[in-house]
């Protein structure tokens, strides 16, 4: 930055005039671009503005008139300052109608008691002046390199905005068009100040053009978008010797207004780039669901991010949701990652379609979350009943998995116990996904009791209890099968789903009964069970499911 008038003052070789402020002091912040030597009354008409202007006043006008209109000239042409020195033309005081008209005008006026030498006045300001414009070419070119590594890099949002907040060492806040916040560094202060009613304070923000400052609230504001559809705004808030009262946004902070600008396009480059990937809101409710789970973000930090999103999660009933595909993930990664966007947007479209409150993001390559936020008046059965069937109609209509699983854990009164409900949503549609779709007399969703044993063998899928049982009654017929290249195995699950009726199951498996007997038969002898008695069937079903829990 430009050394301002008052640091021009400060100055050694200028503090042995004993510089007075006589007029304007209110004005000292004026950033000097440089220093001018000059006697001519019309001397405007020579700056371009920011000149700091040294006279003895030896040729100033004598009346009231000249002078008030030789400082309205300066003034609109936008001089730092005048600084008159004593003994030519003045001794002990300056005009009255200079003084009023400086004052009028907010243009600083310095007198200096004791005699200098200009020149060494403008060696030394002209000193700082370059190396000011040398700080500002570095801190161009950082600028420069960091977000160019940024756009190279893909980089998400929240990285984005870090770095405006580490560079600009103050509050940065991304938001979308409807004022809810996408992602932000508060630069070591309170986030809940910083944040706190967020919206309503964004909304009264609205200054001319791209970028603007609003002096104001000391906002920073430039607008997020590319191809002339903009979708955001970035928000530098008060960032430290940024703004005077009523500046614009030029004379705010070049540093800041280039800094926050070429976030913003580094911002709306990489969603260009990025066009296949989940909106930004997806990407921002992703990050919420994933530090509950996880335990990277504090319950404080949840209830605050969620807030500014427009989620409100604090006195509500907090209830985890889990979708997820029949289908098998496609062969190309690619393919699944847009199959996955693509079903994670209609959980969305759905949640507005039935009016609900809720965070919705990917869990992982093929699972879809959501914590759905109800009011004291919403009825949960129907909310959930609602949304599951507005789920499935728009999924069919996009062409999707038409029966999706949708796994809800049991509701919870506090954002500490989002955690408990999200994970035993997953393990619901864990134990749900093998099931057939469009089971008779089931609900549009399933939650713990509708899985039962198969959601309980699914809980203990880890346990080495559970999986020593599956090797004690399955081992050797699975060992039998991988030696011989038979399926006994699957001979046996068609048995036991067929309720043990040996007819139905011949047909079930596509072959004849004397040829399905004979293979039940070698089931008896390689594991040497009797399969007409009813608790070694029953056993054995147990660890077929088991089996199906620990394999996936």
């Amino acid at each position: 930055m430009f050394p301002t008038v008052s640091r021009v003052l400060d100055l050694e070789v200028v503090s042995r005039g004993l510089p007075e402020v006589v007029a304007g002091k209110e004005h000292l912040e004026n950033p000097v671009r440089w220093v001018h030597v000059s006697e001519l009354p019309d001397v405007a008409g020579m700056l371009q503005g920011g000149e700091l202007i040294l006279s003895t006043g030896i040729a100033l006008p004598e009346h009231r008139e000249g002078l008030a209109r030789y400082v309205q000239e300066l003034a609109e042409v936008g001089a730092a300052g005048l600084v008159i020195e004593f003994g030519r033309r003045y001794f002990d005081s300056l005009p009255r109608a200079l003084v009023h008209a400086a004052e009028q005008r907010g243009l600083p006026l310095i007198v200096l008691r004791r005699e200098l030498r200009f020149v060494a006045v403008t060696e030394a300001v002209h000193a700082l002046v370059v190396n000011a414009q040398l700080e500002e070419l570095r801190s161009s070119e950082e600028i420069h390199q960091t977000f160019n590594e940024l756009a190279v890099e893909g980089a998400e949002p929240v990285e984005v905005v870090r770095e405006v907040a580490r560079m600009a060492g103050a509050p940065v806040v991304l938001e979308n068009l409807s004022h809810q916040v996408l992602a932000y560094d508060t630069a070591g202060q309170n986030a809940q100040v910083v944040l706190a009613g967020w919206e309503s304070r964004s909304r009264q923000v609205r200054p001319g053009g791209r970028t603007g400052h609003d002096p104001r609230s000391g906002w920073l504001v430039t607008a997020v978008g590319a191809r002339g559809q903009d979708w955001g705004r970035l928000v530098l808030i008060g960032a430290p010797g940024s703004a005077r009262e009523g500046a614009e946004p030029s004379q705010v902070s070049g540093r800041h207004t280039m800094l926050l600008e070429r976030a913003a396009a580094t911002l709306a480059l990489n969603r260009l780039m990025v066009r296949d990937r989940e909106s930004l809101e997806r990407q921002t409710h992703r990050t919420l669901l994933s530090g509950i789970l996880t335990h990277a973000l504090t319950v404080s930090d949840v209830a605050l991010r969620a807030a500014a999103l427009g989620v409100p999660l604090e006195g509500r009933r907090l209830v985890g949701v889990v979708l997820r595909q029949r289908r098998g993930p496609l062969p190309a990664a690619l393919e699944a990652q847009a199959r996955l966007r693509d079903f994670t947007e209609t959980a969305a479209a759905a949640v507005r379609e039935r009016r609900l409150t809720a965070l919705v993001g990917a869990l992982d390559e093929d699972a879809v979350g959501l914590l759905v936020s109800l009011g004291p008046r919403d009825e949960e059965h129907a909310a959930l009943d609602g949304f599951a069937a507005a789920l499935r109609r728009l999924a069919a209509e996009h062409g999707e998995d038409a029966e999706p699983v949708v796994a809800v854990g049991s509701s919870v009164g506090s954002v500490r116990d989002a955690r408990r409900t999200l994970l035993e949503a997953t393990q619901v549609a864990d134990a749900a996904l093998h099931d057939a779709p469009g089971d008779a007399g089931r609900a549009s969703y399933y939650r713990l009791p509708d899985v039962r044993l198969r959601g309980l063998l699914h809980l203990l899928r880890e346990d080495a209890r559970l999986q020593t049982y599956v090797e004690r009654e399955l081992g050797p017929l699975l060992s039998y099968d991988a030696e011989h290249g038979t399926q006994l195995i699957q001979m046996l699950r068609v048995y036991l789903e067929q309720g043990r009726n040996k007819s139905a199951a011949a047909d079930a498996a596509h072959l004849s009964r004397p040829s399905f007997y004979d293979r039940l038969h070698k089931v008896e002898r390689v594991l040497g069970v009797d399969l007409d008695q009813v608790e070694s069937c029953l056993s054995l079903h147990v660890a077929l499911l088991a089996l199906d829990a620990v394999r996936r």
